[in-house]
C-alpha cells in the first residue's frame, strides 16, 4: 500500500487512490461534493481534548504525537481502519491543517507505514 498525505484544500488527482479525511470537524470551506473523498474517518481524529490541546503549537508536537499515539492504541476504529487500508493499492489521508508537517495526518501516516 502507497500512503500519503494531503490538505484538503489542494487538487485532488488521481494517484491519490483511496481518499480519506481524517479530521473530527469538517474544513471549513469545502463543499462535501466537491472534496471528492471515499470516507470520512472522524473516529481515529484526535479527540477534541487533545485536539484543543495542542492548537497547532509546534512547541507541543513531540508531547501530542504521543498523546494521539496512545489514544488510538486505545481505539478499535484505528485498528479496524488499519486492516481495511491493507487492501488499497494507495491512500490519501486528507487534513485540514495549515501546518503540513505537524498533523494529525502525519502521525497516522507513520503508523499505517509500520
Amino acid at each position: 500500500m502507497k500512503i500519503s498525505i494531503k490538505r484538503i484544500y489542494d487538487e485532488p488527482s488521481e494517484a491519490d487512490g483511496y481518499r480519506v479525511l481524517v479530521d473530527r470537524l469538517w474544513p471549513r470551506g469545502i463543499k462535501k461534493d466537491a472534496a471528492r473523498i471515499d470516507l470520512w474517518e472522524k473516529n481515529i481524529a484526535p479527540s477534541n481534548e487533545l485536539r484543543k490541546w495542542f492548537a497547532h503549537d509546534v512547541n507541543k508536537w513531540d508531547e501530542f504525537c504521543e498523546r494521539y499515539k496512545h489514544e488510538l492504541e486505545n481505539n478499535d476504529a484505528f485498528s479496524q481502519f488499519s486492516a481495511e487500508m491493507q487492501s488499497k493499492p494507495a491512500v490519501t489521508l486528507l487534513f485540514a491543517a495549515k501546518d503540513t508537517e505537524h498533523n494529525n495526518a502525519v502521525v497516522l501516516c507513520s503508523l499505517l507505514k509500520h
